[in-house]
């Protein structure tokens, strides 16, 4: 995403991010259990553990109707 803003040089795009980022927070605040295996994982990846595939941003956000 960064890579993205850095050679079209959309501030746009990095706004957009960063708005949805915080929805996520948010949301994230009000499901503890959804946070405390989101830790986790980050945790494991940090110690070098299996990183689990995910879907990229884009297109979970697409799945959800969102257009990005």
């Amino acid at each position: 995403m960064l890579d993205e803003v850095r050679v079209s040089l959309d501030l746009g795009t990095l706004d957009a991010f960063v708005h949805r980022w915080w929805i996520s927070a948010c949301d994230s605040v009000r499901d503890p259990e959804g946070r405390r295996q989101m830790h986790d994982r980050a945790e494991q990846v940090l110690a070098g553990g299996p990183r689990p595939e995910g879907k990229p941003w884009r297109e979970i956000l697409a799945a959800r109707g969102i257009d990005v």
